[in-house]
């Protein structure tokens, strides 16, 4: 179960970005006359920019000919997609069944806490974005977070917090 998605309120979200829409050329050339193609135009729009930047959909509208309203509705009815920047790395916490009995919820608690923000939301240095998710399909290591590509599991809120840390400093000590 997706718990919910809460989209951060900033100003700059209501203006227009500033995106290279000639990377979508050959994107759009390869689904041309094809039905069926919302969900892979989505998909690779969000492969090239990170996430589904207004004047892409603006775009993907003007091309498919479909309405805004149809966009926006499967660009967010489906967890996979982004309407704004994700961060560098990508929280998962599962919040399936075997996580959920496990304490999950205290571990995203405290992971969130740390961090500043909200389930959804990405902190204010780009780094790490959190999100809940129905099941990571690694219920023999409950309760799971995956950073990226890396699972974590038998976790405590302690032990959870440390991993982030440990990312954060590394990410500082590399700039230097």
């Amino acid at each position: 179960m997706r718990i919910q998605r809460i989209m951060p309120e900033h100003k700059a979200a209501l203006e227009p970005e500033k995106v290279d829409l000639s990377l979508m050329t050959s994107l759009l050339e390869r689904f041309r006359g094809k039905k069926g193609n919302l969900i892979p135009l989505l998909q690779g729009t969000q492969d090239i920019y990170g996430y589904l930047p207004r004047e892409a959909l603006m775009k993907i509208h003007e091309f498919s000919g479909l309405e805004l309203n149809e966009l926006y509705g499967v660009a967010t009815f489906y967890a996979q997609f982004r309407l704004n920047p994700a961060g560098k790395y990508i929280v998962k916490m599962c919040h399936g069944t075997a996580c959920h009995v496990q304490n999950v919820g205290d571990i995203t608690d405290q992971v969130l806490d740390m961090l500043g923000i909200r389930d959804g939301e990405t902190t204010k240095d780009g780094l790490f974005t959190v999100e809940t998710v129905a099941c990571l399909g690694c219920c023999s290591l409950a309760p799971v977070m995956m950073i990226g590509e890396d699972t974590h599991g038998k976790l405590t809120p302690s032990e959870a917090v440390k991993i982030i840390k440990e990312i954060r400093r590394a990410e500082r000590s590399s700039q230097i």
